[in-house]
């Protein structure tokens, strides 16, 4: 009998899903998008019943009970939820109670939760958390300068995010480096866009904060501004909350810039705005880089993963160039062939490029669980 890890990542439009064996080798993968469209189907329970009909008629399982446990990306654990924990009613209800602080992400993340209760009662189902990767900061790193009962009363606090990302590419770095590594940055950069510090292997700081608009400027999100703008926009433009929030998460960033959100299409146009918003990205990259270097006190590897990271040479280029004052030096060779190691041996600084596997570390953090659970892998028996 079969004991497979399904991992989903429910987003609000699609659903994300890979399919491992126990030995964590990934034996199936896809999407379904276009949810609650008029091409699409008509919800997350839909979405769902067209996957499982495609992983049972794939022939890569013999059957949709050899799915022993499904691991869920869950954005928003907030203080209480920090480990992968097997989802009961308490756990549900407060990822429904944190979705107030992540109403874009938490909602479809409980929607692919509770599909699965239904369509495989049979799976364990375990929450892995986006924000839980940084339960190691302090206050200094997750506390606002505001009144501390807001932070008391309404946990208004910087939380973090791409944590399941962070932590895979800061363990691979160890891995391919064969080494602990004291002072490491890592920056995953993509459509959404973050960047963390990390020392001896522990967050000590990350950009993004109470939510994802913060830090970097991203493909649509505005990142850090003066809090001081939302408050002009309500009170002299006539803008609700609503269309503010949609302003800075939606219509910002390279798309407000230039009127695009790709940034392959950036780095080929000749015009100034694009231009424009490649030099605004490079310099908040650059900013958040510095002052982490300041805050570990050094830097000894850094990190480059997601969709631009993993792809955009000139990009990577351009960073470590403004990094030489910390000896950090790129061979341009391994560079364009896209390298895992693209530092030049005599570098102080080594530089990777790193493709994430969230789905993976979600699998490996599901099985451990369940193994846990489970004395010797004994996993329940099959249902008929």
């Amino acid at each position: 009998m079969e004991k497979n890890i399904l991992v989903l990542n429910s987003g609000s439009t699609s659903i994300k899903y890979s399919l491992f064996n126990e030995k964590l080798e990934k034996i199936d993968n896809g999407e379904e998008a276009g949810i609650g469209t008029k091409d699409g189907v008509k919800n997350h329970h839909e979405a769902l019943e067209r996957i499982f009909k495609n992983i049972s008629g794939s022939g890569k399982i013999e059957n949709l009970s050899d799915i022993k446990a499904v691991g869920h990306r869950v954005v928003h654990g907030g203080e209480d939820l920090r480990k992968p924990v097997l989802i009961n009613k308490n756990v549900l209800k407060k990822i429904k109670d944190y979705a107030k602080l992540a109403p874009l992400h938490n909602p479809p993340n409980i929607a692919g939760i509770e599909a699965c209760q239904e369509l495989l009662p049979w799976a364990k189902n375990v929450a892995v958390f986006d924000t839980g990767f940084y339960e190691s900061l302090t206050p200094e790193g997750y506390l606002y300068a505001i009144p501390y009962e807001l932070y008391q009363k309404e946990k208004i606090r910087r939380y973090g995010f791409h944590g399941i990302s962070h932590s895979y590419i800061s363990q691979k770095a160890e891995k391919i480096l064969g080494k602990k590594i004291k002072n490491l940055i890592t920056c995953h950069l993509g459509g959404g866009s973050s960047i963390t510090a990390l020392k001896n292997g522990k967050p000590i700081d990350t950009s993004m904060g109470f939510t994802p608009l913060e830090g970097l400027i991203m493909t649509t999100r505005s990142g850090s501004i003066d809090p001081a703008i939302p408050l002009y926009l309500i009170s002299n433009l006539g803008y609700t909350a609503n269309e503010v929030d949609n302003l800075l998460n939606k219509k910002s960033g390279f798309l407000g810039i230039c009127d695009t959100n790709n940034f392959k299409e950036i780095l080929e146009r000749k015009d100034e705005k694009a231009k424009l918003a490649y030099q605004l990205f490079l310099r908040s990259v650059l900013k958040y880089i510095g002052g982490y270097v300041t805050l570990l006190g050094g830097l000894d590897v850094l990190v480059f993963t997601a969709g631009i990271g993993e792809n955009a040479v000139r990009f990577r280029k351009d960073v470590v160039t403004h990094l030489k004052y910390l000896g950090a030096e790129i061979d341009e060779k391994r560079n364009k062939k896209n390298e895992v190691i693209i530092s030049k041996k005599a570098s102080k600084v080594e530089i990777l490029v790193i493709p994430t596997n969230e789905e993976l570390m979600i699998a490996k953090e599901t099985l451990k669980l369940i193994k846990k659970i489970y004395e010797k892998n004994n996993f329940p028996r099959r249902r008929r």
